[in-house]
């Protein structure tokens, strides 16, 4: 494998993960939030008998805003400003995702790769450069609206990344001082480990207050509610992108999920491990490959098998129709199925023919990006959940919590860290 491939696969999963799954998301959203308010969500728009659980309603409305006009108001001075704002918003989120590794240094060949989309030497700085780089674009789009409602919501974002970046970065720096590096790798590599043999080494153990501030902050950062002073609709119409329309409004939407996706996989990054698997350690699966597989081809068939059942007995149609349900159901169980046997015949040809010291690294890395992917989208639900569960702050009480709560408390956790490793050392 090569090293322009495996370039092109960590771009790939990247770009997947900060912009492809924006109609996921939005669907999620959608759904979640219908099951919290007991109604169904979308659920209706298919092509054939595919719904895909109302999946394809995000599709139709991704290709609506492509297709709309792209309108902008007459009294726009600054056209150019304007039309760069949300482009600039879209950039900075997509970015921000660009140096998370996905597993553990890949080695081929004796060469070794970092798994991230743009190695580089500047780690958990990348992200903060980046995420703080975003709003610039709010602040220009606000501005350029000249609509005052734009401008305040301009001026509303400004105000909350200046309170609640400080916070984020004094979490940040205990994390650093805590593990020594500001290399992602490094950083997940140092919570392989266990305490007492049983509690994974994750970052949410070792600085469990550095974690809560970071991930309140990070909510904040993306602008989602309960931190949304931005767009404020009951108060300032829509903020920001009152005067955006077609996909000038849809960068914005996606840029705020982008910078979604990059909290989710830093928070995962930093809190939760990462790649690594909980007691199994990139040498302990070298070691214990031909076991992992054998787990895996247990494991897989029954997941399978509840999901299909589940399915089954979900997605039936409701009334007299065509039955169009239940011929979705028949055709994605022999898909998920064909999927699943394909897998089981590949891992039992490893376990026949052996896997050499390549084949090995391809397997665990293969492992480590499932298991950070499992990880980012239980984040990714928890900023779902906590959006469509917790009221909106007022302004006021927003700022309060950033100067008040979370600076000081941040600051307090930066000094005990670093008195607590000197005196350790």
């Amino acid at each position: 494998m090569s090293s322009t491939a495996i370039t092109i696969i960590n771009i790939s999963i990247a770009s997947l993960l900060a912009v492809g799954l924006t109609p996921l998301f939005v669907w999620w959203e959608r759904r979640v939030s219908g099951l919290m308010q007991d109604r169904t969500g979308p659920n209706r728009c298919n092509i054939g008998p595919f719904r895909l659980g109302g999946l394809i309603q995000s599709f139709a409305d991704m290709l609506k805003l492509v297709f709309k006009e792209d309108f902008t108001p007459s009294h726009i001075k600054y056209k150019f400003f304007f039309s760069i704002a949300p482009a600039i918003v879209f950039l900075c989120s997509f970015l921000t995702f660009a140096t998370i590794p996905f597993a553990d240094v890949l080695i081929i060949d004796g060469k070794s790769h970092i798994m991230s989309a743009i190695p580089n030497e500047l780690g958990i700085m990348w992200f903060l450069a980046f995420a703080g780089l975003s709003i610039y674009g709010i602040i220009l789009g606000g501005y350029a609206s000249q609509n005052k409602y734009g401008l305040l919501g301009s001026i509303r974002a400004s105000a909350q990344v200046i309170s609640y970046e400080v916070a984020l970065t004094l979490a940040v720096v205990s994390m650093v001082i805590s593990y020594g590096s500001i290399h992602l790798t490094d950083i997940v590599n140092a919570q392989a480990g266990t305490f007492f043999g049983v509690i994974p080494m994750w970052g949410i153990f070792i600085q469990p207050l550095a974690a809560i501030i970071f991930i309140v902050c990070a909510f904040a950062e993306t602008n989602r509610a309960p931190f949304d002073i931005a767009e404020g609709e009951s108060e300032i119409v829509a903020g920001y992108h009152t005067e955006y329309s077609a996909m000038k409004f849809g960068l914005f939407q996606v840029g705020e999920y982008a910078a979604m996706s990059a909290s989710s996989a830093i928070i995962v990054t930093l809190f939760f491990g990462g790649y690594q698997i909980p007691w199994l350690d990139t040498q302990t699966i070298h070691s214990n490959i031909n076991y992992v597989i054998v787990a895996i081809m247990i494991l897989l068939p029954i997941k399978i098998f509840i999901f299909t059942k589940w399915m089954k007995k979900n997605n039936k149609t409701v009334g007299l129709g065509d039955k169009s349900r239940e011929k979705e159901t028949k055709i994605l169980t022999i898909a998920f199925w064909s999927i699943c046997f394909i897998i089981l015949a590949l891992l039992a040809l490893f376990l026949i023919t052996g896997l050499g010291s390549n084949g090995i690294n391809i397997v665990t890395a293969v492992l480590q990006i499932g298991t950070f992917l499992v990880k980012f989208f239980l984040v990714a639900f928890l900023y779902i959940w906590v959006r469509w569960t917790v009221l909106r702050f007022r302004y006021d009480q927003l700022q309060m919590l950033g100067w008040k709560v979370l600076i000081p408390l941040a600051l307090l956790n930066v000094i005990v860290t670093a008195t607590f490793i000197v005196l350790g050392s």
